[in-house]
């Protein structure tokens, strides 16, 4: 198995299978508008134009499972992105990364690598932590599923899951990582 074996609908609602994507480098993201992690689409996209002609391609995946920020339109979640962000990268129509009616690559995608926790020194950490400890213990009960929006998978050049990043990695973290994978193509 690999991500390979996966589709999703883009934003303009094509059904797009990750076979697409064969011989690149991904980062598959979920992502959320109103989240305290949302300025990460904006370093998502540096990273984009610094890689993107070396054979790196970001996947983006609204979800609005984590305390409802994500709640605009597919339509609206890409005008905001484009506007705000400048997002170019490829987005998904919104999905679920976890629970009854997970997206199928996201159930892959959280059992390829487990949940190793959160960086409990990120500054974001000191509100979520409590937050999902108040409000969502149940997302911590497991070592495998997504617990709140930025988790970010890498994947290499064959489809197969490398690492996972949970939102407490900051952008410019992987940057080592994903220069190994694009290293590693074959030319």
């Amino acid at each position: 198995m690999s991500v390979y074996n996966y589709s999703a609908v883009a934003m303009n609602g094509r059904e797009v299978s990750l076979e697409e994507y064969k011989g690149k480098v991904l980062l598959i993201v979920n992502t959320a508008g109103q989240c305290g992690f949302t300025y990460q689409y904006q370093d998502l996209q540096k990273l984009n134009d610094r890689y993107k002609d070396k054979g790196f391609v970001i996947l983006g995946f609204p979800c609005n499972q984590f305390d409802n920020q994500e709640p605009d339109s597919d339509e609206r979640i890409q005008s905001k992105c484009m506007l705000n962000y400048g997002v170019t990268f490829p987005l998904f129509k919104k999905i679920n990364v976890r629970d009854e009616n997970i997206h199928p690559l996201f159930d892959y995608l959280s059992h390829s690598k487990p949940f190793e926790g959160f960086n409990q020194f990120h500054p974001v950490s000191k509100i979520l932590l409590p937050l999902i400890n108040d409000k969502h213990p149940e997302y911590l009960v497991d070592d495998f599923s997504i617990k709140w929006n930025f988790t970010k998978f890498l994947i290499d050049s064959n489809g197969n899951v490398n690492k996972r990043f949970e939102c407490t990695t900051d952008i410019i973290d992987l940057e080592l990582d994903i220069e190994k994978l694009l290293e590693a193509i074959p030319v």
